[in-house]
């Protein structure tokens, strides 16, 4: 069968098909109608390419029509055309990328399925699961849907795909674009191996290829589209021009050619309300439609965009792209220059369709050269320009709103319904049930005096402010501090003992901790601890108000247990112990230090020395 067959009469078609397609306006078939129409009623896998515009999904449509109606009738005149075992239960599964594809591949089973009793169901998001789901309980053929929703109804258990007979991936290259690769071999992987195997695009990467060789398919190539990727129906031209003139030139090709039906591709979706805003201002209603709106908002937009106005133009990205089949679409025009070659191919096939003349015109600005050098290569021929007269510009139009105004804003202050600020006196909150407000200057909470944490403690890094107030009750706590190791014993035999040892060696000497010292000690100003650091005896004369025997007399515990040989070391005085207090008795870790009065000072201080000084010398009058 070749191209010279151009009449769908001479594919010995079943008669109802005939007279829907008949009913539709047609008699002849595209090149890729019939070139695909024999090998697909034999039930072979194909791969057809072929540009926009040309009737491909009539082309994979029409042969499944035929060969359910007669596997249903169990024909035997053409065995070549019957599903075998064909069951109630069986369907035609066709998987497309978009929502919006979704519904014109629906639109035209409707038309060619008029009067054969078929029934056609159609799955994707945004929309209710209910009514889908309820759908899905009922006998049907075909089955339309995107990939994400059809495996979400899979998942449930509401849909079997060993009951698939033949699969048809329509735009399959954008559905690997848009990341439904992953997807697709989920599906391929659960469905028969004995099932039919369909590939449509304007477009097929090798991705599209290698998955149907994956699949254990061995499609027959089609490709009418190699000497012209667009079709001869579309004159497309470009137009140089500066970013900022944008708007102007927009306004004046609407001037100039006054299209009846147009549609205006961006590549942004922020961008699209922007340009239907701008155009209905200057008198040219418009709709824009992008991801951002629900899908019965973008549907919506679609009715109104194919009904009979006076002027119909709609702002789009490349969601609209693909798979729109509207009538009377006279003028595209690209407001920016698409990134992806091929989506260029779609953008302006969405004109000159079903042998009707059209024209694109994109906008060439410096940020859009490379986009067309890419498209240019691959279209392997270099596009036209055209240039606007003087006479054909707009003067006096309303500029194009600012992006800001589209553009969500996160650095707004509160609203001006909402009070003033709380720091004012006369904005803050009704105090809680709980108890009165705690503030840092207001009272005290109920629930018991403030506790008193004692007088500042002098000595290095201790002057800091806010920490006046008396000590907190507890007993003492004298000896080391816990954030440094304890101190070493002295060690024995030939020791200098001017040589300082320990942590506290590198520190000036009144600023030392007193750990080792007594009461005695403490009350003679530190008179002993100088002695034992200098190596004078101890039994000096210096401090009259000292005893004789001052270690012997502190050599007792508190509860007055005799002393212990084990405690003296080989010099004759007493082991420290890091965990006793001055009188040798343990005392717990967690013990608090004594309350002092709020005008004590701690003897280890400079005041302290003073103050021991002059007790001395009033004691010694």
């Amino acid at each position: 069968m070749t191209d010279s067959i151009k009449k769908f009469t001479d594919f010995q078609l079943h008669p109802t098909i005939i007279k829907a397609i008949e009913a539709m306006g047609y008699n002849s078939c595209t090149p890729i109608q019939a070139r695909c129409l024999p090998i697909l009623l034999k039930g072979q896998d194909i791969a057809g390419l072929a540009q926009t515009g040309t009737g491909k999904t009539a082309a994979f449509l029409i042969p499944m029509i035929d060969r359910i109606l007669r596997s249903q009738e169990k024909n035997e005149e053409l065995p070549d055309r019957v599903f075998k075992d064909w069951q109630d239960s069986n369907f035609i599964l066709i998987l497309v990328p978009t929502r919006e594809l979704v519904t014109q591949v629906l639109d035209n089973l409707h038309q060619l399925t008029a009067g054969s009793g078929l029934t056609s169901i159609f799955l994707y998001g945004g929309v209710g699961y209910d009514e889908q789901k309820a759908s899905l309980k009922k006998p049907y053929q075909f089955l339309v849907a995107t990939p994400g929703r059809l495996l979400d109804l899979y998942k449930e258990g509401l849909i079997d795909f060993k009951q698939v007979r033949a699969m048809i991936f329509d735009e399959a290259d954008r559905m690997f674009d848009m990341g439904f690769q992953q997807d697709v071999f989920f599906i391929l992987n659960r469905v028969p191996k004995e099932r039919q195997l369909l590939m449509f695009s304007a477009t097929l990467n090798f991705q599209v290829t290698e998955m149907a060789y994956e699949a254990h398919s061995n499609p027959v190539e089609i490709d009418v589209s190699r000497d012209k990727v667009t079709t001869e129906n579309i004159e497309d031209f470009i137009i140089h021009l500066g970013k900022e003139e944008k708007p102007k030139y927009l306004l004046s090709i609407f001037k100039k050619y006054n299209p009846q039906q147009v549609i205006i591709f961006s590549n942004f979706k922020n961008k699209v309300n922007r340009v239907a805003d701008f155009l209905t201002e200057n008198g040219y209603p418009a709709l824009g439609i992008s991801s951002l709106m629900t899908q019965v908002q973008r549907n919506r937009v679609i009715e109104r965009f194919k009904s009979e106005n006076k002027h119909n133009i709609m702002v789009a990205t490349d969601l609209a792209a693909r798979g729109l089949d509207i009538k009377g679409v006279d003028l595209v025009i690209n407001y920016e220059m698409p990134e992806d070659a091929e989506n260029y191919v779609h953008r302006i096939g969405r004109t000159g369709r079903a042998e009707q003349k059209g024209m694109a015109i994109s906008f060439v600005s410096d940020r859009d050269v490379e986009s067309l050098v890419r498209i240019e290569e691959y279209l392997k021929e270099k596009l036209d320009t055209i240039w606007l007269e003087d006479t054909d510009f707009v003067t006096e139009f309303k500029p194009l709103p600012p992006e800001d105004f589209y553009r969500p804003r996160f650095d707004k202050g509160a609203p001006p319904d909402r009070g003033p600020r709380r720091n004012s006196s006369d904005s803050r909150r009704p105090r809680r049930d709980d108890g009165p407000r705690r503030d840092n200057n207001g009272p005290r909470q109920e629930g018991g005096p403030r506790r008193d944490s004692g007088p500042r403690r002098e000595g290095p890094n201790r002057d800091g402010p806010n920490r006046d107030g008396p000590r907190r009750d507890g007993p003492s706590r004298d000896g080391p501090r816990r954030d440094r190791p304890p101190r070493v014993d002295a060690p024995q035999g030939d020791h200098n003992p001017m040589e300082a040892t320990g942590p506290d060696h590198d520190m000036p000497e009144f600023e030392r901790p007193n750990t080792d010292r007594s009461s005695n000690d403490r009350a003679s100003g530190g008179a002993v601890h100088r002695d034992r650091k200098m190596g004078r005896h101890q039994n000096s004369s210096k401090n009259p108000n000292r005893s004789e025997n001052p270690r012997r007399e502190n050599l007792g515990s508190q509860d007055g247990s005799p002393d212990r040989p084990q405690d003296r070391n080989q010099s004759g005085g007493r082991k420290r112990f890091d965990n006793r207090n001055d009188r040798g008795a343990k005392k717990p870790y967690n013990s608090r230090p004594a309350a002092k009065s709020a005008s004590a000072k701690p003897s280890g201080s400079l005041w302290g020395k003073i103050s021991s000084k002059i007790k001395q010398l009033v004691g010694a009058r």
